[in-house]
């Protein structure tokens, strides 16, 4: 799983995404980063960052994390978002940065699943800051996780 690969994942299967300028900056084993200029493109009336952009950037800092893991597995696993739940604090423009460092919890529910061949949902959390360092917005998704048949 490199960045590279990742982007162009979005370009591929996720454009909405890509066009919005959606990026995956980092990912290791317990952390992924990924960021979203506000642009024209991507704003709402009020000359900020329309909140289902942040939510995509956010998703995919923790869907990312998920993917690797599933991937490291060697496994067949399915992966979905069951709930998301967010809160937005200060007015997202320039560059936001959205990070999640969750792995070791996916880790966890990808080898739970494996184990007992259940399966499991786990709550990823995502924070947006801006070029400041300032939170923006913070999100929260429930993914599930079971092995395919």
């Amino acid at each position: 799983m490199s960045r590279f690969k990742i982007n162009l994942f979005l370009f591929l299967k996720l454009p909405s995404a890509f066009w919005c300028g959606v990026r995956l900056k980092s990912i290791t084993q317990g952390q992924c980063v990924t960021s979203v200029r506000h642009r024209w493109f991507n704003q709402n009336p009020f000359q900020s960052m329309y909140f289902a952009v942040q939510a995509m950037a956010a998703e995919l800092s923790t869907g990312a994390l998920v993917m690797r893991s599933i991937q490291e597995s060697g496994k067949k696993i399915s992966m979905l978002v069951a709930n998301n739940k967010g809160n937005f604090t200060k007015k997202a423009t320039g560059r936001i940065t959205f990070t999640c460092n969750d792995g070791q919890k996916v880790n966890d529910a990808i080898q739970q699943t494996i184990a007992t061949g259940e399966g499991q949902t786990v709550w990823l959390k995502s924070i947006g800051t801006n070029e400041k360092g300032e939170q923006v917005s913070e999100m929260d998704f429930e993914w599930t996780v079971k092995i395919k048949n």
